[in-house]
């Protein structure tokens, strides 16, 4: 369970080699007591947070898209402004989402921050797609960063996971680890892994276990999809009119 609830979103999931970092990753080693007992909460950390702000860069051939925006971690539900980079502007506007639902709203000039209440109209509903868009994978992953319980620390290190290195994010020291490796198990939701493949997700973790950065590799893209968890205020996440967040 350990395995499956950290491999988040694992069909969608591969491993991917992180390059550039200050202070880069080395050559992983076990995890200690404390670092397990890190990586065991980081996630629930964010669910009694209740939520966080969060900036998804999200990989594209044409530029990728940028999400600036809140996830409320007890609802399950992420909003905020989206933005193309290079040449893909087409996805400019707003943006909210659940586990099973993406709405759009299209704006040709994007506020740098979404307001705190939603429009009443304008969105564009649509399933949110559980495979083969990055776009929505990202979403997905998002909300999984949250957890209502902790994992079992003893656990992680007999699953895979490890210590990779330190580094500084938003100024503030982190130690890095993989998490678990999640091949041939099934999440939380009962979504079935994809076999036979590597699937890390690398996280970013300060000395109490708050969580200031993750990178996933998935399958569509050669990038990984980067969630930063930044000092912005949490803004808590009001709902689209009309909008039922899945429970």
């Amino acid at each position: 369970m350990a395995a499956a609830a950290l491999g988040i979103t694992a069909a969608a999931v591969t491993a991917f080699v992180l390059l550039g970092d200050s202070g880069g990753p080395t050559a992983p080693r076990a995890l200690t007591s404390d670092e397990a007992n890190r990586l065991a909460v980081t996630r629930f950390l964010n669910y009694q947070a209740g939520g966080r702000a969060v900036t998804i860069t999200v990989p594209n051939a044409t530029g990728g898209l940028v999400i600036t925006g809140s996830i409320d971690y007890r609802t399950h539900t992420g909003y905020g402004v989206v933005r193309g980079t290079g040449r893909d502007t087409s996805s400019d506007g707003l943006i909210q989402w659940t586990s099973t639902t993406v709405l759009v709203h299209p704006m040709t000039d994007p506020p740098a921050v979404a307001p705190a209440s939603p429009p009443a109209s304008g969105w564009h509903s649509r399933p949110l797609r559980t495979s083969g868009m990055a776009l929505d994978t990202s979403l997905g992953i998002a909300l999984g960063l949250g957890s209502d319980r902790p994992e079992n620390a003893a656990l992680l290190p007999q699953n895979g996971a490890a210590w990779v290195g330190r580094d500084k994010v938003h100024g503030r020291r982190t130690d890095i680890m993989n998490g678990p490796d999640a091949a041939g198990s099934s999440d939380k939701a009962g979504t079935p892994s994809k076999a036979g493949t590597s699937q890390t997700v690398r996280y970013w973790i300060g000395s109490d276990g708050t969580m200031y950065r993750v990178r996933v590799g998935i399958a569509s893209e050669s990038q990984p999809v980067v969630f930063d968890f930044d000092d912005r205020t949490y803004v808590p996440v009001k709902p689209v009119p009309g909008l039922t967040p899945a429970p």
